[in-house]
C-alpha cells in the first residue's frame, strides 16, 4: 500500500513541457503528522508561556522576600557581633566594679568567664551574599546557642556579684562613719594623763565637748544591745551593728532608745549630759571591733 506513488502533473506554463512528479503515497500522511506534531509543540510552549509568565509576580515576591532574607541575616550576624562587644564592656565593668569593692564574697567568684563571639567568617557580606546555605544557618544558630550561654552564665554571675554588693552595702551601713555630736574634743583616744590622778592611763575612746542635753545621734545602722547605767559611765547606750562591730555612748544626760530597739545613722538615741565620773558636760564615744576598742577617729567620715 506504502509502496505505491501517486503521481502530480505539473503544468509550468503554455510553452513549457508538462512535468510529471510521483511522491510516496504515505508523504502526505508523514507531513500531516508533522504539522500535528509542531502544532502541538506550538500548543505546550505557549501554555507553559502562559503559566510562566502568570507566575511571574510570585517569583518577583520570592525574589524580594530571598533578598529581604538575605540583608535579615547579615543585619542578625551584626547584631551578635554588637552583642558580643557589649558583652565584652559587661565584662571589663564587672572587673572594675571588683576592683572597686576589692573583695569578694567567700566561696564565690562573681568574674565573668570567658566569651565567645561571632563565627569566622560570619560577618563577611560577600560570603553572606553569594552563600545563604544550611552551613551558614547552621553556624548562625551556634552563635546564638554559644552567646545565649554566655548571658546566662553573666545573669547568675550579675546576681552573684548584687548579693556581694547587697551585703557590702549593709556593712557599710552598719559601719561607725559620722560624728555622734556636734562639738570639739576634748580628749583623744589612746594614752593620757588622768584627770582625775594625773597618772597615765588608756583612754578607749574620744571625749567631745557639747552643750548640755544636745542631741546624740547613732553612727551606724544597729540594734540596741544595752541602754543604763554603768559605773564610772553614768547613763550609757552601747549598740550592736553587726559584722563584729559596736559602738559605746557615755555620760548620757537623758536616753532615748531601749534595749532590742532597731536604729540607724543619723537616729537621736540620747542627750549629752554629764553622769557618771566626769569633769563637766561631754560626750564620751567608743567604736569596737571584735569587742577591742579602736580610735574612732578613723571612722568619721564627716
Amino acid at each position: 500500500m506504502f509502496s505505491k506513488k501517486i503521481t502530480l502533473f505539473v503544468f509550468p506554463g503554455p510553452h513549457q513541457k508538462t512535468r510529471q512528479l510521483k511522491i510516496p503515497r504515505s508523504l502526505p500522511l508523514v507531513i500531516l503528522l508533522f504539522l500535528i506534531l509542531v502544532s502541538a509543540s506550538v500548543c505546550w510552549v505557549i501554555r507553559d508561556y502562559r503559566a510562566i509568565k502568570a507566575r511571574m509576580p510570585e517569583l518577583e515576591q520570592l525574589k524580594r522576600e530571598n533578598a529581604l532574607h538575605r540583608e535579615r541575616f547579615i543585619e542578625m550576624a551584626e547584631q551578635i557581633d554588637t552583642f558580643k562587644t557589649e558583652m565584652d564592656e559587661l565584662r571589663a565593668l564587672d572587673e572594675k566594679l571588683r576592683g572597686m569593692v576589692e573583695s569578694e564574697t567567700p566561696g564565690e567568684d562573681v568574674r565573668l568567664g570567658g566569651m565567645g563571639g561571632s563565627a569566622p567568617g560570619l560577618l563577611d557580606p560577600g560570603e553572606t551574599m553569594k552563600k545563604i546555605d544550611e552551613d551558614f544557618i547552621e553556624r548562625m544558630h551556634q552563635t546564638l546557642d554559644r552567646l545565649h550561654s554566655v548571658a546566662e552564665f553573666t545573669k547568675q554571675n550579675k546576681a552573684s556579684l548584687h548579693r556581694f554588693l547587697e551585703n557590702q552595702k549593709r556593712v557599710l551601713a552598719a559601719t561607725p562613719s559620722i560624728w555622734p555630736t556636734k562639738g570639739w574634743l576634748s580628749s583623744r583616744f589612746g594614752q593620757r594623763n588622768s584627770p582625775f590622778t594625773g597618772k597615765k592611763e588608756f583612754h578607749d575612746g574620744v571625749d567631745i565637748c557639747a552643750r548640755m542635753s544636745a542631741p546624740i545621734v547613732v553612727t551606724a545602722d544597729g540594734v540596741v544591745a544595752f541602754s543604763g547605767w554603768e559605773r564610772g559611765y553614768g547613763r550609757v547606750v552601747k549598740i550592736d551593728h553587726g559584722y563584729g562591730l559596736g559602738s559605746k555612748y557615755a555620760h548620757l544626760k537623758k536616753s532615748l532608745v531601749k534595749k532590742g530597739q532597731h536604729v540607724e545613722r543619723g537616729e537621736t538615741i540620747g542627750l549629752v549630759g554629764n553622769s557618771g565620773k566626769t569633769t563637766g558636760v561631754h560626750l564620751h564615744y567608743e567604736v569596737h571591733v571584735d569587742g577591742a576598742p579602736v580610735n574612732p577617729l578613723r571612722y568619721i567620715l564627716k
